[in-house]
This record gives structure tokens, sequence and C-alpha cells, in this order.
């Protein structure tokens, strides 16, 4: 009975990795493909479409990138409000979890109902625009496209939720022995939720490197111009001229290689810091969902 229950779990076991691997392959076959295309040359590209190996190898489309003079100044942007904005952010949103954690916190509820209501309703775009560039005097600045993303509510929930499966015993007893919530948040509950930091400093990261919506709102000038925006333009000023100008018989226009190629330049830092979160994501999001 146990040879049977064992050569039954190994089968079981067999199967699991056979379609988590395939599924991991179908995912993974789309990227190759974009990349390989990146480095396809536009000709094909144009007559024969997309393509998992380049037929002929260019780099064109990534020297027609790069070769802009404002890439290097957006890259920058992009990496300082990616950086000081997740740091930030975690901060602020940690700083709002930790004290909803607490159940014995006064009007717990209505904060909690009232992080939710942002969640389900907004005031609007014209009002927003009014309060960024009228009162609050944002627009040009870089914390225009900081201060917006500060505080996500889902990510709140997530990092409450996180907060309120640490141990309670060692927290009653830094209270018992005199140490303040400050400390108790700094010394205690930081170390301990390095999993939750971690997954919600990832999700952060995201929303501010892949963000153009705000620069395309709030930025003129040229100096504070992030990458996912300055890349949408050049695309879209390819796009326009290879769909105006007949440049078949003068010159390539690389739309369709440079939509590739910006695609995995804009992805690529989030691909380098992934592995350094990763063993954290997914524990972070399992141990912070098992309470509301």
């Amino acid at each position: 009975m146990i040879e049977h229950k064992t050569a039954g779990y190994r089968l079981f076991q067999t199967f699991n990795y056979l379609f988590f691997a395939s599924i991991g392959v179908c995912c993974l076959v789309p990227f190759l493909i974009v990349l390989g295309s990146s480095f396809e040359s536009e000709s094909v590209l144009r007559d024969q479409g997309f393509s998992l190996i380049p037929s002929q190898f260019t780099t064109f489309s990534y020297e027609t990138v790069f070769r802009l003079n404002a890439i290097t100044q957006s890259f920058l942007v992009s990496a300082a409000v990616t950086v000081i904005g997740t740091l930030a952010a975690l901060f602020v949103t940690g700083l709002l979890a930790y004290p909803l954690a607490q159940r014995e916190m006064k009007f717990r509820g209505a904060i909690l109902g009232y992080v939710l209501v942002t969640m389900l309703f907004s005031g609007g775009l014209v009002p927003w625009y009014i309060l960024i560039t009228k009162y609050l005097h944002l627009k040009d600045t870089l914390w225009v496209l900081i201060l917006p993303y500060l505080v996500n509510p889902f990510n709140m929930f997530v990092l409450k939720s996180f907060f309120e499966t640490l141990p309670r015993e060692i927290i009653e007893s830094a209270r018992i022995d005199g140490a303040s919530h400050m400390r108790i948040f700094r010394s205690i509950v930081i170390p301990l939720s390095a999993p939750g930091l971690a997954t919600i400093a990832l999700f952060y990261a995201l929303s501010y490197w892949n963000d153009w919506w705000l620069s395309l709102n709030f930025i003129e000038s040229d100096r504070l111009v992030p990458v996912q925006l300055l890349l949408k333009k050049m695309i879209s000023n390819l796009t326009f001229i290879s769909s105006q100008v007949d440049t078949s018989q003068f010159i390539q226009v690389p739309s369709n290689g440079v939509q590739m190629a910006t695609t995995i330049i804009s992805i690529g830092p989030i691909i380098l810091v992934y592995p350094y979160v990763q063993r954290y994501f997914v524990k972070g999001l399992t141990i912070g969902s098992v309470k509301g």
C-alpha cells in the first residue's frame, strides 16, 4: 500500500513539474520572441513578421534608441523616481499599515473605511489636475512623479495583513519593557517583515518605473522626462513617419524593431532587480493573505 502511494505521489509530482514547466515555457517564449525580434532587420519584420531567432542580426533598433541625446537623462530621472519613490512609499505605507494592524487603535474602522473608499472612488481627472498644479504647485518638478503614488491602498492592505501575522507576544513584551511604538516599528516590525516589505517594494518599483501618465500630464521640461514617456514619444513619431512616408527606397524606419527594443530596454532593470527579491515575493503574498 505504501509503495502504491509512493508511486502515485511520484507520478503526481512528475505531472506537476511538467505542467508548470509548460506554463513557464508559454510565458518565456513571447519574451524570447520580443528579444529576438529586437535584433531583426526592419525589412524582415515587415515582410515575415516576428521571429524567435533573427535571420538578419542587427543592432540598428538599439542604436536608434540610444542615439537620442536625452536617453541618458531620462534613465537617470526614472531611476531616481523609482528609488526615491519606492523607499518613501514603503516608509509612508508602513507607517499607515502598522497602526491599522493594531486592533486596539481608536477609530481604526473609520480610517480603514476611508482608505477603502479611495480604492473605489476618485475625485476625477480635472479636480486632481487643479490640485496638483494650482494648489500644490508640483508641476514640472520631480515630486509630481513621486507623491501621487506614495500610498497605494491595495499595497497598504496587503502590508497591514502581513503585520497582523507577526507574533503578538514579541510586540507586547517590547511594550512592557517600555519601548515606544516607533521603536517597536523600527527595531522589531521592520526586521521581521522583510518578505512583506520586499513584495510591496516590488509593486511600488514596478509602478514608478513603468509610469508615463504622470509625466505626460505634468511634465513639460525635457530634463524631467522619464524614460517610459521618452520611448513612447519616439515610437509614436517613428510609427507616424513609417505610415505617412514611403521610405522603402531610401531608408528603413525601424518602427517595429524599435518597439521590440524599447520593450527590452524598459523591462531590463526590473528583470535585474527581481531575482534579488524573488525569494521574498511568494512568501510575502501568501503570509499577508492569511488575514484580511
